[in-house]
């Protein structure tokens, strides 16, 4: 007879989930098992560490708009699954985590690893429940996984040891039983017409409308594509966002806020009208003063509306099911200046960036290494991030072109997810090229360890399409924060705090078996990049970069200048360095604004 681990196992399967990611342990050996009788199916992906299993899970589900699933033993194991489910909370993706716990007659004994998972996970996940008894293990693992895509949130189960390994029955059809189903779809949710109608005239009205996207964008970019036309007006994208409209088209003016460009925070800055779309980004620095523009907004979440800017139309739906019901009510903008202006600064910034790109670093410009991919990047790859001051070149120099797919921890920012995403990806799509970029520091704190398990699924994850490739910024230094203290403390760099271990990381790739290529002259940068993208199997790129490129943010802030000279002053031992890159950075932009200067 099936236990209840069996029956859990294939109730999944019929969901539609056919790998999950975890790490073994005791508290859950009753599934262990059960995964060996289940020939494969669901498929048990070992990771290295249960935190990177849930980043894994969280771009399974970013990646397929599906369920991604991640599994731990109890305790210890458990409670490493938090980070990572934090970031599909805040990211908002449906990830469902499986975890064991001791057995029902212990819990309260303070026995050894013993947790308090309902507490643990109360925060993190929408719905966390413990399978009491094998009758209850249909209703608490559907509800989970209702409550996780309808939540858009992971859900947690709990199954004590002795419940995973005893006998499965279907609940008794008596008072008290309860019975569910498999099934669910996404609902269609609109607004009212009328607040459809007074979004429309509000819009309508505005002269200089900006458009600012984020994830929840991803599935209407026909119908953004289109109010922008009839609007006449450009579309700056969150960070979550950047796939949501290709960076092809002319009026897309790319990242907002610290990581984004200067034609977004000049159309921003300068709109008398915000249409906000699928969005939550949260700095209101970025965005108009309170009171310059009208607000019109979507998003589904409720919770969420009108709490970044102030509203003048709040549409709680569907982005694209919302669009649909406001674009032929929109009116066609005659006067296109204010595009024409937008499409000439995104134009100008992409020139400023291949200017910084080409500028000279001890050893490589890190700008150079995302521009030289950036013109090699494959048609339907998947491309992923660490956060660190890599991001902010994988922001602005990479366009995201339609048929690619980008993601990274957007809302919490976390470290470590780029080389864990970049696995699920390729897991979730093994016929797709998949690049992902980390600093050394990410690397080194548990991203390096996962390339064990790409060792591991080698086959599996490269006998479709080869490319897999492991980008890796060394420059000994975690770089962001560096900047950060810089600009926001006014304090010189903490080189106790700051300084990392040298990471060979090409060489750590050769022991495995890899192609480990490191590079040390910006002429071998674009070279690197083509052997990298024709292997034949897993590669890492190491570049060794020059931390004193500033990430410098589409607008100097005059306090941040100020810090940052203070911090200079103050000793920083790479002060010279910094305000040279510095000032040769916005002599870029300088140049490429005043057409007389233009290539001199």
């Amino acid at each position: 007879m099936p236990t209840v681990a069996d029956f859990m196992l294939e109730r999944l399967t019929e969901w539609g989930v056919h790998r999950v990611y975890g790490y073994p342990g005791d508290g859950i050996n009753g599934f262990l098992g059960a995964y060996d009788r289940a020939d494969d199916d669901p498929f048990f992906v070992q990771a290295r560490h249960e935190e990177m299993a849930a980043f894994m899970a969280c771009a399974h589900a970013k990646f397929t708009g599906e369920l991604g699933v991640c599994t731990a033993t109890s305790g210890p194991g458990a409670a490493h699954l938090i980070n990572g489910l934090y970031d599909a909370k805040l990211d908002h993706q449906p990830v469902l985590a499986i975890v064991g716990q001791q057995k029902r007659m212990t819990v309260g004994a303070h026995y050894q690893q013993e947790v308090d998972l309902q507490t643990l996970f109360r925060d993190p996940a929408g719905f966390v429940s413990t399978v009491m008894e094998p009758e209850n293990a249909r209703v608490v693992l559907d509800r989970a996984i209702k409550s996780a895509l309808t939540e858009r949130r992971p859900a947690v189960v709990i199954v004590p040891d002795d419940v995973q390994e005893a006998e499965y029955s279907d609940p008794p059809r008596k008072h008290g039983g309860v019975f569910s189903s498999i099934g669910w779809n996404k609902p269609h949710i609109v607004p009212d017409e009328s607040l459809i109608k007074q979004a429309a005239d509000v819009l309508n009205a505005g002269e200089r409308v900006a458009i600012l996207i984020g994830q929840g964008a991803a599935k209407a970019s026909r119908q953004v594509e289109r109010a922008a036309d009839l609007l006449g007006a450009g579309v700056a994208k969150a960070l979550l966002g950047k796939d949501a409209l290709p960076d092809t088209l002319p009026f897309v003016t790319g990242g907002i806020g610290l990581l984004g460009t200067e034609p977004s925070h000049k159309m921003v800055m300068g709109c008398d009208t915000l249409f906000m779309i699928g969005t939550s980004f949260p700095y209101a620095e970025w965005l108009p003063p309170e009171g310059q523009a009208k607000c019109v907004e979507i998003d589904i979440d409720g919770k969420m509306i009108g709490v970044r800017y102030p509203n003048d139309v709040s549409l709680v739906g569907d982005a694209a099911d919302t669009l649909d019901a406001l674009l032929p009510l929109l009116e066609h903008k005659e006067d296109r200046s204010w595009r024409r202006s937008i499409e000439e600064e995104v134009a100008t910034w992409w020139r400023v960036l291949d200017d910084r790109a080409h500028q000279s670093a001890d050893p490589v410009n890190p700008q150079l290494v995302f521009h030289e991919f950036d013109s090699r990047a494959p048609g339907n790859m998947i491309t992923t991030s660490d956060s660190g001051s890599a991001t902010n070149w994988w922001a602005r120099h990479v366009h995201a072109r339609e048929g690619q797919q980008f993601s990274l921890s957007g809302t919490l920012a976390t470290m470590l997810p780029g080389v864990p995403y970049a696995i699920g990806a390729k897991f979730a799509y093994p016929d797709r090229p998949v690049i992902a970029f980390a600093g050394d520091g990410a690397f080194s704190m548990l991203g390096m360890n996962e390339l064990l398990t790409v060792k591991r699924y080698q086959e599996q994850l490269t006998a479709q399409n080869p490319t897999l490739v492991f980008a890796v910024l060394v420059n000994e230094d975690l770089n962001q924060v560096s900047f950060e203290q810089r600009a926001l403390g006014g304090d010189p760099i903490n080189e106790a705090t700051q300084k990392v271990p040298y990471v060979p990381a090409a060489e750590f790739a050769k022991l495995l078996g890899f192609e480990g290529i490191k590079v040390e002259r910006p002429e071998d940068v674009g070279p690197a990049w083509d052997r990298a993208l024709a292997a034949d199997g897993p590669v890492v790129l190491e570049f060794v970069t020059d931390p004193t490129v500033p990430p410098l943010p589409p607008h100097v802030k005059p306090e941040q200048l100020k810090k940052t000279t203070k911090a200079v002053l103050s000793g920083d031992p790479e002060g010279v360095q910094l305000a040279t890159k510095g000032v040769k950075g916005k002599l870029a932009e300088v140049k490429e604004h005043v057409p007389g200067l233009r290539g001199s």
